[in-house]
């Protein structure tokens, strides 16, 4: 466990690099009285502050020319931070906040190859022979992936799929047609970097993931 939250750069010029943000007021941008000074140029000279407020982290865009992206999504105004949210400054620079409840890695190495596909779960990324899944898979599909290569190829239930993807719901209203749903995203995405059919379905099973050379 990290006492401090972490900022790790995934994509930029500082790419692999890590910040602890130690500061009530952590500000982020171009300008040299920053706590990250970024170079790009696309991004602002004060382009996003984090504060720390009652155990709380929030993220605000600090009207920045070129924007500023959480998860994905444009994003305005200030809002609460949770382990594993992505924000994107300026398109040219991604950053993964890793919460105080989170385990984070000692070193940036990559990671070393088990099988074609690698998870790195701490920045949430997903390898297939080297080359980087971009943009990164959703939250769901992400934890669906995370829970069949842990499973190193044994077959994975719809329950332990429901437990993982949707936890505390019980089941509650995902219905097994939005389990196969998640499944066939999740294979779409995955062949955007290699045709081979990682998500094998076991009929009257559940699914397992193939990651054997191929």
């Amino acid at each position: 466990m990290n006492e401090q939250p972490v900022l790790v750069i995934r994509e930029g010029q500082l790419a692999g690099q890590r910040w602890a943000i130690d500061t009530d007021e952590f500000l982020i941008g171009r300008g040299a009285d920053c706590q990250i000074v970024l170079p790009e140029r696309q991004v602002s000279r004060h382009h996003i502050r984090i504060t720390h407020e009652n155990g709380r982290y929030i993220l605000h865009d600090l009207g920045s020319k070129n924007g500023t992206h959480l998860n994905g999504r444009l994003f305005e105004g200030s809002t609460q931070l949770q382990d594993g949210d992505e924000i994107s400054i300026a398109l040219c620079v991604k950053l993964v906040f890793v919460g105080t409840d989170a385990t984070i890695p000692l070193t940036f190495e990559p990671p070393q190859l088990q099988g074609q596909l690698v998870l790195d779960e701490a920045q949430r990324a997903v390898f297939i022979n080297g080359k980087e899944l971009n943009p990164p898979l959703s939250l769901a599909q992400f934890r669906l992936l995370d829970l069949l290569h842990q499973a190193r190829g044994a077959v994975v239930t719809r329950d332990e799929i429901v437990e993982a993807v949707w936890p505390g719901t019980d089941g509650l209203g995902v219905s097994e047609q939005a389990i196969d749903a998640l499944v066939r995203r999740l294979r779409d995405r995955l062949m955007e970097l290699d045709e081979f059919n990682y998500i094998v379905t076991v009929r009257g099973h559940g699914f397992r993931l193939d990651n054997d050379p191929h």
